[in-house]
């Protein structure tokens, strides 16, 4: 075994729980792993545990494990459809996409590095909205799982692609995981759709393709497809999905401010339903507003209102609901004013530049359509208006419940023959709200004889929809509680019930409009729908934001060409994916196929390269060049010996695949399991470290055409076989998944029944092998060097 691909046993511990899933973090001590109860757990290598994130639901399974290149962020594809974006860093969820369909796996692509040149779009000042924004204030925690209390820059670490993969066959690309950037549907392209199966499918190492390998029929199949918009917009689409990532930052804001105002009105209904409303649903209906009248008026009180005031409300406990009132009040006033105001005018911004960014029709022409730019700058003018007006209300009925207050304290005091402070006399026009305020509790109800009923069927409903007063029992079952109901309609899903009064600014602007039919027409003033609640208008102004994004998923995805199918080798006749569970067949002839891969992009040759396993025994690596050549090399290779194989170790007769990775471009690492016949003979595992570099004399080269027949054009060779390619280490336990990291020098694997976690380090150095280095000090190491990566950077 060659020095570089030696290993020395770090450690190894009985996990608490069955992993599934498994992925090393590129440049750092992390390690993500998927438990059988849908959690995902964080650790460092000295087994330290940073972060679990609960599962998002009950009987789901982690499907795929991704960390982006050199950062924090980890994305999770759950089998319920639902892809989540985790920052082990601030073990915060930081968004979540949800999808129809089971996920078959989810990844980052390696890092966007998009040059500065005269013939492409660049954007020489990044988030030059910092200059212009401020910041929006934090927000009250709401969901435990989702500690989203400052807002966080959405698009984290290096630009790259998030990449979705549906088991149905669906492919959905996201750049910074925030703007739909295109997707795919491979069933189209397949001869076989009843029989279909895709194993994985990656983009390639310039951005402009994609290599989707599945099962057509009985044959396993590499495709390639070309995309011309990607590789002619990757620049601007950089930028477009910057903002696009800002706005759905945004919207999660409001969405979590929506939340916020919700608790805080409830707040409010619950401090009033504990005295006052209970007190007036006791009360014959118009009865209230009539006594309250005639004890401001006339100074005289019934004897219920009177037991109401000293026995059931007293002054203490009056003063007690006015404070938590006022203060619910005031932190939904807060919310309006400075949140919900905020984040309308961010939203705003945004959208105005993405309106921008469409008149430069060389760069964005197949990106954005200004018309629908324009459309949603102008949902977004009316959602503010809306949060004006419901600030306004809000304010109104702020300043009639601070008097309700006052004048309900100063009643106590009068009846009960106490001192009346000074400040606590109403002026006439206090005198006059407080009358508006009473007659507006409970107004009349309209006469049923007007709405076409009788004394009969006065309670049912009015048969003439051109009527628009509301029925006695309807009226009656949402009686009026304190005027709360004006605040309360714009947080429902449901058109407003009663309209506030116009100032006299809008009663101009209306009456401009109603004289100037092309006014009211144009596209270049805000509309206000007086009718929709705060709810609906944002779900409006959604929807027209979402319709922005439309026309780079349109036009990315219509631009997928096929251009070459690769044929890799037959399957069996029924196929299925070798399940998840533990009780996997230890027969390497049975009856589905065992399709395992890894991908690796080549920075150095300039090549994408793909390691698959055709069968049990046998795979294949596949490098594509990206340079103008358009060669394919393949190397096939097999576990099994071949016809002039020197005599082996007898394990190594019968040997089958279990995993595979790439280690780095120069080497693969295997998992490989012997298939011993004998009952009760437990089987032996081996890691195995494949040189791609030993093995480059055995391949053979193809020119890309549409259609290639791998197996006729190339020869297995065995890895015994090969001099100096392939290295067999001795594993305890019957292993069942590994998990590699070239940079950072490590190899785990699961046996056991998946229980047992081993760590190894890999690559030790001769002189290292007299002195033992201690866990501690290869953690020191470990530290200092990403340190110096990040000075370096």
């Amino acid at each position: 075994m060659a020095q570089s691909s030696s290993m020395k046993l770090l450690g190894a511990r009985n996990m608490s729980c069955i992993v599934e899933r498994m992925e090393w973090n590129n440049k750092m001590d992390l390690i993500a792993y998927g438990t059988e109860k849908g959690e995902v757990i964080i650790q460092r290598l000295n087994w330290q545990k940073i972060v679990t994130f609960p599962t998002p639901g009950e009987d789901v399974r982690v499907r795929s494990l991704s960390w982006q290149m050199d950062e924090t962020l980890l994305a999770v594809g759950y089998s319920n459809g639902k892809v989540a974006l985790l920052d082990a860093e601030s073990e915060t969820i930081i968004s979540g996409l949800i999808y129809e369909d089971d996920i078959k796996k989810v990844y980052f692509s390696k890092a966007i590095n998009c040059r500065e040149s005269l013939d492409s779009y660049v954007c020489n000042d990044k988030d030059k909205h910092k200059r212009y924004l401020p910041k929006l204030p934090p927000l009250t925690n709401i969901d435990p799982c989702l500690k989203t209390l400052d807002q966080k820059c959405f698009p984290k670490g290096s630009p790259c692609f998030l990449v979705v993969i549906m088991r149905s066959g669906k492919v959905h690309l996201l750049l910074l995981g925030a703007l739909q950037a295109g997707s795919m549907d491979l069933t189209q392209h397949i001869l076989h759709p009843e029989h279909f199966d895709v194993y994985d499918v990656r983009l390639n190492g310039d951005f402009n393709a994609i290599y989707a390998l599945l099962r057509d029929g009985q044959q396993l199949k590499l495709l390639h497809f070309h995309n011309q918009v990607l590789q002619d917009s990757i620049s601007p689409m950089l930028e477009l999905a910057s903002h696009c990532a800002h706005i759905l930052e945004t919207k999660n804001y409001i969405n979590d401010t929506q939340q916020c105002l919700t608790e805080a009105w409830e707040t409010v209904q619950l401090e009033m339903d504990n005295k006052l409303t209970k007190y007036a649903n006791s009360q014959a209906y118009g009865m209230i507003s009539a006594n309250f009248l005639e004890l401001l008026v006339f100074g005289y009180a019934t004897l219920e209102v009177e037991e109401f005031l000293f026995e059931t409300l007293t002054e203490k406990v009056f003063k007690k609901i006015a404070n938590s009132v006022d203060l619910s009040l005031n932190n939904l006033q807060g919310l309006v004013f400075k949140q919900l105001n905020g984040a309308a005018i961010n939203m705003f911004y945004f959208l105005n530049t993405i309106a921008g960014f469409g008149r430069m029709t060389h760069f964005f022409d197949a990106l954005i359509s200004p018309d629908v730019a324009s459309e949603a700058m102008r949902a977004c003018g009316a959602f503010l208006l809306k949060v004006h007006e419901l600030q306004r209300t809000i304010d109104t009925l702020v300043n009639d419940m601070k008097l309700f207050h006052s004048w309900i304290i100063f009643t106590i005091l009068r009846l009960s023959n106490q001192e009346i402070p000074d400040d606590m006399i109403f002026s006439g026009k206090e005198n006059e709200a407080l009358v508006e305020f009473f007659c507006a509790m409970e107004p009349e109800l309209p006469d049923p004889e007007l709405c076409g009923g009788d004394d009969d069927t006065a309670g049912e409903k009015c048969i003439d929809e051109s009527c628009s007063e509301p029925s006695p029992s309807a009226m009656l079952a949402t009686r009026s509680k304190f005027n709360l109901e004006r605040v309360g309609q714009y947080l429902e899903n449901s058109y407003l019930t009663q309209q506030q009064p116009l100032h006299v600014t809008e009663d101009l602007w209306s009456e401009l409009l109603e004289e100037n039919e092309c006014l009211g027409q144009c596209q270049l003033f805000v509309p206000h729908d007086k009718k929709l609640s705060l709810l609906q208008q944002r779900d409006k102004m959604f929807n027209a934001i979402d319709a922005v994004f439309h026309k780079p998923t349109e036009s990315i995805s219509a631009s997928f060409k096929l251009t070459t199918a690769v044929i890799c080798g037959d399957l069996p006749q029924f196929a299925c994916e070798p399940s998840v569970e533990l009780d996997q067949p230890t027969d390497p002839q049975s009856s589905y196929d065992f399709i395992n891969c890894s991908y690796h992009v080549n920075e150095v040759s300039k090549c994408d390269m793909l390691a698959v396993t055709v069968s049990w025994h046998e795979a294949m690596v596949l490098e594509f060049s990206r340079a103008n050549d358009y060669l394919l090399r393949c190397t096939r290779v097999q576990l099994l010996p071949g016809p002039f194989t020197p005599q082996l170790h007898e394990d190594y007769y019968n040997l089958r695949f279990v995993d595979l990775q790439f280690y780095n471009e120069s080497f693969i690492s295997m998992l490989a399991q012997t298939t011993t016949p004998t009952p009760g003979v437990r089987p032996h595992s081996y890691f195995v470290q494949f040189s791609l570099s030993a093995a480059r004399n055995q391949c053979t080269q193809h020119q890309l055409a549409p259609l290639m027949k791998l197996p006729e054009a190339t020869v297995t060779h065995s890895i015994h076989d090969i001099p100096d390619a392939a290295t067999f280490k001795g594993l305890d336990g019957v292993c069942e998944l590994l998990a590699v990291s070239g940079s950072r020098k490590v190899a785990t694997v699961l046996s056991d029944r998946r229980r047992k976690m081993t760590i190894f380090e890999m690559e030790i150095e001769e002189e290292e092998d007299d002195t033992e280095m201690s866990q501690a000090s290869f953690l020191d190491i470990s530290k200092d060097s990403v340190l110096a990566d990040k000075t370096d950077a």
